[in-house]
């Protein structure tokens, strides 16, 4: 009879011992995996989906106007000033206006440091998006975010832009909307919306964003001035601009 007893305990624990765990762990692992991964393109195609609503075409061309906090303003073009001018901006960041006659490099730059305003308001007449943000409120995830839609992209520019009155502010010409953080998904739509885009939108469609030889160093770029604008400023209307003075390379 203990022989019996021995034998059943014994069956019991080779029985205990077949289950196929490690089988079961790889099932598992494959399906949490799987999960993942569709519930990732799942997201990716929705995003797209709601932001295909945003592009522009001849039907819908300033798909921004349905953005919620979006700003619209009217600018005359080409109004150029000097290196050495400064410009009585009545927007903080501005968003059009009297600029300096060499645009910044806006080729999907992330600049570490503020950029003298009246070259990056000349990028947006190209046909740029510059988003701009308070360094003092955005953290390193935030700015992480922020520098995922810009890096490498063309015709898009980042810069931290000090005083600013909220987190973050992102501009095109005519247009701009600001936001407290770099998940709101306006901000895509924005960019999709208003980036290069070549329905009368912006004034000069086929302006370059590389920055012109010799005229504007994208490693060493004209600083931010932070001070008020003297009173010999350029004013809003452009008095005192060069009006189509033919800024340089090729007129653009």
């Amino acid at each position: 009879m203990a022989s019996g007893k021995k034998s059943k305990a014994r069956s019991s624990v080779v029985h205990e011992r077949s289950i196929p765990w490690v089988m079961i762990s790889a099932v598992t692992a494959i399906l949490v995996i799987a999960v993942a991964v569709f519930g990732y393109v799942g997201i990716v195609y929705m995003d797209k989906k709601e932001l295909a609503v945003f592009t522009p075409s001849p039907q819908n061309p300033d798909p921004s106007k349905a953005i919620p906090g979006v700003q619209l303003a009217n600018y005359p073009a080409q109004q150029h000033v000097t290196p050495q001018q400064r410009v009585a901006y009545d927007q903080a960041p501005p968003f059009g206006g009297p600029h300096d006659g060499i645009w910044a490099d806006c080729t999907g730059v992330v600049y570490p440091e503020a950029v003298r305003t009246e070259n990056m308001v000349h990028s947006l007449e190209h046909g740029a998006v510059w988003i701009a943000y308070n360094p003092d409120k955005v953290d390193g995830a935030g700015k992480a975010a922020l520098e995922k839609r810009v890096e490498g992209k063309p015709y898009t520019m980042m810069s931290p832009y000090p005083g600013l009155d909220s987190p973050i502010s992102v501009q095109s010409w005519g247009h701009r909307l600001k936001v407290d953080s770099a998940d709101d998904k306006r901000i895509d739509q924005f960019i999709t919306a208003l980036r290069q885009n070549g329905n009368g939108v912006y004034p000069e469609i086929n302006g370059s964003c590389q920055a012109y030889p010799g005229a504007f160093d994208t490693l060493n770029p004209p600083p931010f001035d932070p001070s008020p604008a003297p009173p010999d400023a350029i004013p809003m209307d452009g008095t005192g601009s060069q009006q189509a003075s033919g800024e340089m390379g090729a007129g653009q």
